[in-house]
């Protein structure tokens, strides 16, 4: 049996702060929650759960024998769990960043995305096809530099039991010099909006410094309000659906697209087609930036 491992361990705090955050939003802000979307949500963590239980051994033994051809031999030394911490958090951005700007990635990631709700249950709606859209390939540059395989996986659930907190509106800014290095409510609230200015931005699971460095940072703004899911909403709350109907819509566009671009529509960015009858969110930046000019001359 696997060992259990920081997300395991943290679930059950997850699940007090969500019920936590409940009684805040029922005094507060009701509409914060919706109990059909929190079900889903709670339906696609378990779902998650379960699923990565059932793949950890295979991930894992493919770590043992990859780490068979690293470069260096880095042990257990206090600077290399640091180390590891902070470049699995870089992996973890190229990851976050192609899981939006490649389409393959970005069906399994979409579900994350699914709900028109931002609150803590949101951050436990979680993929079920991780492993087939190849995300752990991101860690495999930690392996050949010389990383332990299990002390990847160890600061890998860290990096996720991090990210739980920040999924909530109760929360507002955080102090500057916090806001300036880590990832926050605020950062994170920006990365779920479908507004253009917002989209495809602050990519960070930890350090919100990958997104200044990489010019992927946007602030949230005041004048801005946020409007959260994904460009076109599910539109249900079927839990078969909310699983898998990115994957789905691939299969419709490669079916019916040209042959010389079917590939595209498995490479290219999300809303991508060879028509133009669907848009990406650069197209959708772009037009909301051209209406801002025209208003301003």
């Amino acid at each position: 049996m696997p060992k259990l491992g920081p997300v395991e361990y943290a679930i059950p705090f997850f699940l007090l702060l969500i019920v936590a955050e409940m009684v805040w939003a029922r005094s507060r802000a009701p509409e914060k929650y919706e109990p059909r979307d929190t079900l889903t949500s709670l339906a696609m963590g378990t779902g998650s759960s379960l699923i990565g239980a059932l793949e950890a051994g295979s991930v894992m033994a493919l770590y043992v024998w990859l780490s068979g051809f690293r470069l260096f031999d880095i042990g257990w030394q206090w600077w290399a769990w640091a180390g590891c911490f902070a470049l699995d958090d870089l992996a973890y951005y190229w990851f976050h960043r192609s899981a939006h700007r490649v389409r393959w990635f970005w069906a399994s990631h979409v579900n994350h995305h699914s709900s028109q709700h931002y609150n803590l249950s949101t951050a436990l709606r979680q993929t079920w096809t991780g492993m087939i859209a190849l995300g752990f390939v991101f860690r495999l540059p930690l392996l050949l530099i010389g990383f332990p395989p299990a002390m990847i996986v160890f600061c890998a659930g860290l990096n996720l039991v991090y990210q739980f907190w920040f999924h909530t509106e109760a929360i507002g800014k955080c102090p500057r010099w916090f806001e300036a290095v880590m990832n926050t409510p605020s950062h994170h609230r920006v990365h779920h909006a479908t507004n253009p200015l917002y989209l495809d931005r602050n990519y960070a699971g930890v350090f919100i410094v990958w997104d200044r460095l990489f010019g992927t940072f946007q602030a949230e703004r005041e004048g801005e309000p946020i409007h959260y899911g994904i460009v076109k909403q599910l539109g249900s709350f079927n839990l078969l659906w909310t699983a898998f109907h990115e994957w789905i819509g691939i299969v419709r566009d490669l079916w019916t697209a040209p042959w010389r671009h079917k590939l595209s529509y498995l490479w290219r960015p999300p809303g991508w087609t060879h028509d133009g009858s669907r848009d990406t969110s650069d197209m959708l930046r772009a037009r909301w930036e051209a209406l801002g000019e025209r208003s301003q001359s």
